[in-house]
């Protein structure tokens, strides 16, 4: 039960890069595998991991506009650069 075998590759890495999606730039990588492994999942009925890929691109999609808004807020609130 343990062992994933029947899963798609794409899903497992998917779902570890959407575990860690909290560092910035790999909630890119979790969207991108996510959508990468649904692909791989839709030509190859047999194999499993649906959950795992969604699990990817919904924390990655999550982190990402998190750092986006961070991002923004930062170049807003920072002081212009006057001499």
């Amino acid at each position: 039960m343990v062992i994933p075998i029947g899963r798609s590759g794409w899903a497992i890495a998917a779902g570890y890069l959407g575990l860690v999606s909290v560092i910035p730039f790999v909630g890119i990588l979790a969207i991108a595998t996510g959508v990468l492994a649904i692909s791989s999942i839709k030509k190859h009925p047999e194999k499993h991991g649906l959950g795992r890929a969604w699990f990817g691109i919904v924390m990655g999609a999550l982190f990402t506009v998190l750092y986006i808004v961070c991002l923004v807020s930062l170049l807003v609130t920072m002081p212009t650069l006057s001499p």
